[in-house]
């Protein structure tokens, strides 16, 4: 008996391996960005900042990019956002002042959310439903490989061209990554005027329809995205505190960014067998339990387990959000509805490490992380609660077949298994 071809083989070329050289770019450049600014004489507060442009240029350029895509289509803003990225690392190569610098980054965040928001669009558009899960993990497991990987090619570079040389990195990824997906026809899109709908929508209409959503299942979402981001704050933070080293803190910050990239694709396998909700409340409930045993610990072992279960709950939550966002999003304003939806992350995303620093100047270390761990319990919860046991708008070439099958809209275990 022939096995059947893997139905994210015809994607490897045109989304995975681009996402991993994307990632490779952004782990060049990410470590170098506050080392620039310190030699420009920023100081570490103003530098930390700095560092957080490019994650603000995300969030401000989440609602911009849904309309670009719906307008333009995901190949036209895949070029228009390398473009702008690239044109962004460029001036942070060039950078003669730390604002400059700024600068810089803030365009390199806005040109991150037209990527991520036009590569999530055309995987939700292209990618069979029975293995949405694993395309969207498998997507962000072959960036999370690049992310890892960058820093050593940056590392390489630096000694050869100096610090800058991890923009030069990413100057490059930039445009090969570009212009690999950039090969892929646009997929032709709904006819929304047979059915008399518009088929671009504005902000506010996509809030007043989606506003039950995105303030109950949205908010887990955010809270998703704090507890994944704030990783890469409460570690090295509480690390300091108890008295490691440098290289200490490497070597567990390299283990837990391992065990996070092992567990991106089964955790999409499990959620195309069993359900999102399956995968996605217990991976939020383990970074809640991680971050609440990280007080406790005072020693490198305990504190690389603590680290290690971070990362387990984190590889876990690798193409959740993504996922969701496919399942949920309404045909016609799907590139809209995303942007909106990708917003209530990256919120969190940029909140979360904010918070963290914010509270520590009121509140001990211990503190703020325990606060952290409570808000991820929380948004467990509200992910069990809201997150739909059913694909509300099933792919055309679904339809008829789930309804001939079970007679109603399939729940998103029987659409996973259909």
């Amino acid at each position: 008996m022939t096995r059947s071809p893997s139905p994210l083989r015809p994607f490897v070329g045109t989304v995975f391996v681009p996402a991993a050289i994307f990632g490779i770019g952004q782990g060049a450049g990410a470590p170098v960005i506050a080392l620039v600014a310190h030699d420009m004489g920023a100081s570490l507060a103003v530098s930390g900042l700095i560092v957080a442009a490019v994650g603000l240029g995300a969030v401000l350029g989440d609602l911009p990019a849904g309309r670009l895509v719906a307008v333009f289509g995901e190949r036209r803003s895949i070029v228009g956002g390398s473009l702008l990225g690239a044109a962004g690392v460029l001036v942070a190569l060039l950078s003669t002042t730390p604002w400059m610098l700024a600068v810089g980054a803030v365009m390199t965040g806005l040109a991150n959310a037209v990527w991520g928001l036009a590569r999530q669009s055309y995987l939700a558009e292209a990618v069979p439903l029975h293995a949405r899960a694993r395309a969207m993990s498998a997507f962000a497991a072959m960036w999370r490989l690049g992310f890892f990987v960058g820093p050593l090619l940056g590392a390489a570079t630096i000694a050869a061209l100096g610090t800058r040389g991890g923009f030069v990195v990413q100057f490059v990824a930039i445009l090969v990554s570009g212009w690999l997906m950039a090969r892929v026809p646009d997929i032709p899109r709904p006819d929304a005027e047979s059915d008399g709908k518009h088929s671009h929508a504005t902000l506010p209409t996509i809030v007043t329809r989606h506003r039950r959503l995105l303030s109950t299942l949205g908010a887990g979402s955010l809270m998703m995205g704090a507890a994944r981001a704030s990783r890469d704050a409460v570690l090295p933070l509480w690390a300091v505190h108890i008295g490691l080293d440098a290289t200490q803190v490497s070597l567990v910050f390299a283990l837990s960014s391992a065990v996070d990239l092992l567990c991106s694709y089964p955790a999409g396998r499990l959620m195309d067998r069993f359900g999102r909700r399956f995968v996605a409340v217990p991976s939020l409930f383990l970074l809640g339990v991680a971050y609440a045993a990280i007080p406790l610990t005072d020693t490198l072992a305990t504190f690389a387990v603590a680290a290690v279960v971070l990362g387990v709950g984190n590889g876990f939550g690798n193409g959740v959000i993504m996922t969701l966002g496919a399942d949920i999003a309404p045909p016609q304003t799907r590139a809209e509805f995303l942007a909106a939806w990708r917003l209530t992350h990256d919120s969190g995303m940029f909140a979360g490490p904010l918070a963290i620093g914010l509270l520590t100047g009121v509140i001990p270390l211990g503190g703020a992380i325990l606060a952290l761990a409570g808000s991820a319990v929380v948004g467990a919860g509200l992910l069990a609660r809201y997150i739909p046991r059913y694909v509300p708008w099933p792919p055309p070439e679904k339809a008829s077949e789930l309804a001939e099958r079970h007679g109603h809209v399939a729940s998103s275990e029987v659409v996973a298994d259909a």
